[in-house]
């Protein structure tokens, strides 16, 4: 921290002939951290600063929120991200609350709809995600609902939620919903979807599922929240609010906004229909490899001696002739190679064209519809829970929690 510069101090910034104020949050190695008007924050040299002025604020404190215990009960299960975090005034920076009191405070009006206590799995940027925290994550989800928990709620960070929707859908069999929420953007910004989602996510929580799922905005605007399978789900743009998406199925249900209705389909699983199962063993050691054109099949190699292999090839799912050999070989080995497409939309069939054949005949599983970080997961599991090559085969090819589609849609 900076000897010159206090935390909250109102600062001058001057840069190349521009100037503009802002609030000093940090300082490292010189390099200053300040929160602009706007809500955004710059970096810039310290000697570029000169103090305006103390801010006034006090620092905020969470509101004494008393929970109904007549309400039913939601466990709220923390991995990181933005979905609760709360904005210090004073500072102007934005940090993640694990507290059921923190959280309540961050999305005001969750306290009305159940009551909830927290539990924190781990405290990460979502892209630094690990099978291992999927383990714990899996147990903490299993712990809750054994204890009597009716619903779960899973704030995560956007970039690979949609990987650990699907890790869990197919670790746990539960009989009531869980849910994985996220944000889009963080709390100190006027266009933040933290409150609707969360809200919108607890309602779902309550409701008649019975199953993993991720409910974030359905559309730009404040009206829905899109309830999508954990293992059909994929986030497909980088900062919209509706970036996650439903892929090669149909949302299977939905949450209207700021009326807080759900409404199921068809096709979502009902609370109850399972019995409460944890599975979470794990084979670490797999990877995708995503082809392109020219690729040297001896890149194959760098994946010596691990146990599986996710293909994501082009069209009906291919890789080059000459790659073919090398599979055969790591296949003899003992890797398992599952193929899925690139196209996301529509499903592999290696029986068209000769080099289809000629993978399948190398020992290559067809991967279905799957979503290739869906394959890669599942993959993990069959590995981590079978015990003979026949038997991931039989798992790969089988339909587990929603990640196969026998029929595509049009």
């Amino acid at each position: 921290m900076s000897n010159t510069f206090k935390t909250g101090d109102m600062v001058r910034c001057t840069l190349e002939g521009l100037s503009c104020d802002g609030k000093f949050i940090s300082s490292q190695n010189g390099m200053a951290t300040i929160k602009l008007a706007s809500g955004y924050n710059i970096g810039i040299p310290e000697e570029n600063l000169v103090k305006t002025g103390t801010s006034e604020l006090p620092e905020r404190k969470a509101t004494e929120i008393v929970q109904n215990t007549r309400l039913p009960k939601i466990s709220i299960i923390s991995t990181g991200g933005t979905i609760a975090s709360k904005k210090d005034y004073r500072t102007g920076a934005v940090t993640s609350q694990f507290q059921a009191a923190d959280i309540l405070d961050a999305i005001p009006g969750l306290a009305s709809l159940a009551q909830f206590r927290a539990v924190q799995v781990s405290n990460i940027l979502s892209e630094n995600m690990k099978p291992g925290i999927w383990k714990l994550l899996a147990r903490a989800i299993h712990d809750e609902i054994k204890e009597g928990a009716q619903g779960i709620l899973v704030t995560h960070g956007t970039d690979t939620m949609a990987y650990s929707a699907a890790a869990i859908s197919l670790m746990l069999k539960t009989p009531v919903p869980v849910v994985f929420v996220g944000s889009q953007r963080s709390a100190d910004r006027p266009s933040s979807d933290n409150i609707m989602n969360g809200l919108c996510a607890a309602k779902t929580a309550l409701s008649d599922l019975g199953e993993v799922v991720v409910v974030m905005h359905g559309t730009t605007n404040d009206d829905v929240c899109a309830i999508h399978r954990g293992t059909k789900v994929r986030k497909m743009h980088t900062s919209r609010r509706d970036a996650f998406q439903t892929i090669g199925d149909e949302i299977i249900g939905s949450v209207g906004y700021p009326s807080l209705e759900v409404s199921l389909a068809s096709h979502a699983v009902k609370r109850g229909t399972n019995k409460l199962d944890l599975r979470d063993k794990l084979e670490e050691k797999c990877a995708i490899v995503w082809y392109y054109p020219g690729m040297d099949p001896a890149i194959l190699s760098a994946w010596n001696g691990y146990r599986g292999i996710v293909l994501a090839g082009t069209g009906l799912g291919h890789v080059q002739t000459d790659m073919v050999a090398t599979i055969r070989e790591m296949t003899e080995a003992g890797t398992t190679f599952v193929m899925v497409s690139q196209c996301l939309h529509g499903r592999v069939c290696d029986r068209v064209y000769d080099t289809g054949r000629d993978l399948l005949s190398a020992g290559v599983i067809e991967g279905e519809d799957m979503l290739p970080e869906v394959a890669l997961v599942k993959l993990m599991w069959v590995l981590g829970n079978s015990k003979s090559r026949e038997e991931v085969r039989m798992l790969m090819e089988s339909n587990l929690a929603g990640e196969i589609k026998r029929r595509s849609s049009v």
